[in-house]
């Protein structure tokens, strides 16, 4: 029998092992179906936004991805293990070709065993990236945005934004203008041309500039034709710009305020719907004619004077009713006037939508 001496030394020998290494190991065994599990450049996919329950996203995601992928080009099909090419079927002496020859059937069965659509750590919180591997990503996604959009159907509680992802490179400067020269030519290089605006977002990322992003981008797409013109309130085509640490997303989208940024939420909501105000505007008619302006901003409530003057507007005849603006038209309507440049006219679009969190 060991002295407790001994047994505190046997014990004491043994490391226990780190949250780390458990997660490492985790991920060595989801990455057994082939392929990477990160996103890279290099890859083809769709980028989805999430309201904080991710598995819930990806849940529905691959429901929502398979059922519209069947629809546009058929059953994914599969291929038996007995399937698979095997390097023993025949002897070679050479080990040179062996070698090849098992390198290459390594490769095949790996490729055999890679999905349709396939999740990947896209290195930001609230946002999966989902691989596609045969299939156009932009045609899918707005297949299914245009059939929710015409039915009003509801298929989704987690997911709020699903953008294509056409190619990814690294995020810096230089190699996103190399990569974008080349990717950016089936729309906008002559003979073809349209409008177009540029749509930046950036996660855990700050090497990059925002403003040279698009300085750039909007460059390139005015060189390749100079009919290209920028057209912020319905342009033909939305260049989306995604960075997510060291890698730069890219696709161009069709119909993108047609279809409320392509958010799955807003999408389906009919025009019939009130919109959600920050004001509301009262009018009482008859002799005693109040119209009664109450803003959202409640900043002033320790203020009762000047609260009293903003939120209540007395005027004199029915004339000056109908000329009463919200100040937030007025506000919105001057700084229309002043109209940028071609380069800095290329903004982004605002992410307003409530139910976005990304």
């Amino acid at each position: 029998m060991a002295s407790p001496v001994q047994q505190h030394t046997q014990s004491g020998s043994g490391k226990r092992k780190g949250k780390a290494q458990y997660l490492q190991a985790k991920r060595i065994r989801r990455c057994d179906g082939g392929g990477p599990r990160q996103l890279e450049p290099g890859l083809k996919g769709i980028l989805i936004t999430c309201n904080m329950n991710e598995r819930k996203c990806v849940e529905e995601a691959y429901v929502l991805l398979n059922e519209y992928g069947d629809d546009l080009y058929g059953p994914e099909k599969f291929i038996d293990k007995d399937q698979q090419p095997s390097g023993s079927e025949h002897g070679d002496d050479d080990v040179e070709a062996a070698l090849k020859k098992e390198v290459g059937d390594i490769k095949a069965s790996t490729e055999m065993r890679l999905r349709r659509f396939q999740s990947m750590e896209s290195g930001a919180n609230n946002v999966v990236f989902i691989r596609t591997l045969g299939i156009e990503p932009e045609k899918l996604v707005h297949h299914i945005l245009q059939d929710m959009y015409k039915t009003k159907k509801k298929k989704t509680r987690a997911i709020l934004r699903m953008l294509p992802i056409s190619g990814t490179c690294k995020a810096f400067l230089e190699d996103m203008k190399k990569y974008a020269e080349t990717f950016l030519e089936p729309w906008f290089k002559a003979p073809n041309k349209g409008t177009f605006q540029i749509v930046y977002k950036a996660r855990n990322n700050s090497h990059v500039n925002r403003e040279e992003v698009i300085k750039e981008l909007a460059g390139i797409v005015g060189s390749l034709n100079s009919e290209n013109k920028v057209d912020l309130t319905n342009p033909q085509y939305t260049v989306v710009v995604e960075i997510i640490k060291a890698v730069c997303c890219l696709s161009v989208v069709k119909d993108y305020m047609l279809f409320r940024k392509y958010n799955l939420q807003e999408v389906v909501k009919s025009a019939k719907d009130p919109p959600q105000l920050n004001f509301k505007q009262t009018v009482q008619a008859g002799n005693g004619k109040e119209a009664k302006l109450e803003t959202g901003d409640k900043s002033n409530q320790n203020d009762p004077a000047e609260e009293k003057n903003n939120q209540k507007v007395v005027p004199k005849s029915s004339e000056e009713l109908g000329q009463t603006k919200p100040i937030s038209e007025v506000s919105m309507a001057n700084e229309g006037e002043a109209k940028p440049e071609f380069a800095s006219q290329v903004t982004e679009a605002s992410e307003s939508s409530e139910n976005d969190l990304s």
